[in-house]
């Protein structure tokens, strides 16, 4: 067996474990009622596991099958009653992309003046426009892309966990919004092969080379699908717990290797800037809430620094409004995509920012 075979064959051992690892994590969460369950779960069990020098591994091939999973049931949010009402949510798209211009604002001076952080990583580490299109972005600009993709890890992270945990803390939550997905079981042929076709939305968007195509893709096909009323089936509830599975053991894959003495500024800067943009966003819900009268929590979700995926797993998982929800997100990925490195090709003219690629080590 050639070395290339013995390192793949590794790696896929050390995928299954980490994922049997999830699954634990899971299903004790899942026993304990917690919410979000299995990405919740799966999620802590991984993340400790890799601080604690465990080799864990996500994969990226699973999740490139399990997003559009995600893509797919947040198309299925918009029927035609859903889009009667996108008019409504105008104001609050327009305020969310005020408040992120504020939020890199801030953070960004925050992590450069306070935390040290090289001007370039500490732009793109405040900009909310997904993990690995900002880390990859800032480091073709000369950032650190190691500490930019740490430092939107730990975002993720602790949105995802402080969230729902307020919600069933402060305001009574109880696990079960999944419940309304169905089975596998229930899933009729025809519904059955509509909903995968939906998946075709992402080699679509992938050809056409438009940003976040894993879940933009079959999202947008499966909004048409579903706004045009040719179905109503949602992808079963094992498709998306899997989904929550793949996604938790990722984000806390993403940890593997990382020493938490070495690294205790980077995790502490990203933990700091992370409770001030969860914060924000929940003053700037409970204002726009009063002057549109839309839900606090719909906007509160929708205006959070998680990623596309996790925020609709908790809105659907609270039975808030996930078209709502997934819509600014999609458009506050999509908005970033394009606007930050236009906006970080005029501060390099004008303020000649830079950064030394020999001062990237922790």
């Amino acid at each position: 067996m050639s070395q290339t075979d013995e390192t793949f064959k590794r790696w896929l051992v050390l995928v299954a474990l980490s994922l049997a690892l999830g699954t634990i994590g899971g299903m004790v969460f899942q026993w304990l009622r917690m919410p979000l369950a299995w990405m919740i779960g799966s999620m802590i069990f991984a993340t400790i596991a890799a601080l604690s020098g465990v080799p864990v591994r996500g994969s990226k091939h699973l999740r490139t099958f399990m997003v559009p999973v995600l893509g797919i049931m947040l198309g299925s949010a918009f029927t035609p009653e859903t889009l009667s009402q996108v008019h409504r949510w105008i104001p609050s798209v327009l305020s969310m992309l005020v408040f992120v211009a504020i939020v890199i604002a801030v953070v960004a001076t925050y992590l450069h003046k306070v935390m040290k952080f090289g001007p370039v990583s500490a732009y793109f580490s405040a900009t909310p426009g997904g993990l690995a299109t900002m880390a990859t972005i800032g480091m073709e600009w000369g950032g650190d892309e190691r500490r930019i993709g740490l430092t939107h890890s730990i975002r993720i992270l602790l949105t995802v966990l402080i969230i729902p945990f307020y919600f069933k803390i402060f305001e009574g939550y109880e696990p079960g919004g999944l419940e309304t997905l169905g089975s596998m079981i229930d899933l009729s042929v025809g519904d059955g092969l509509i909903l995968a076709a939906c998946g075709l939305g992402f080699p679509l968007f992938k050809i056409l080379k438009l940003p976040s195509a894993q879940i933009l893709g079959p999202m947008c096909i499966s909004a048409i699908v579903h706004g045009a009323g040719l179905t109503e089936a949602k992808p079963p509830v094992e498709l998306v717990n899997l989904a929550q599975l793949v996604i938790g053991t990722g984000i806390g894959a993403r940890f593997a290797g990382v020493s938490v003495t070495r690294l205790y500024g980077v995790i502490a800067a990203a933990a700091v800037s992370t409770t001030f943009m969860v914060t924000l966003a929940a003053a700037a819900a409970m204002g726009l809430s009063e002057l549109t009268g839309l839900p606090f929590q719909a906007i509160w979700l929708a205006f959070a620094p998680g990623g596309v995926a996790e925020m609709t797993l908790i809105s659907l998982a609270m039975g808030i409004d996930v078209a709502f929800v997934s819509t600014h997100h999609v458009i506050r990925v999509v908005f970033m995509v394009i606007a930050a490195p236009f906006v970080f090709m005029i501060l390099r003219k004008y303020f000649g920012i830079t950064e030394d690629p020999s001062e990237h080590g922790f």
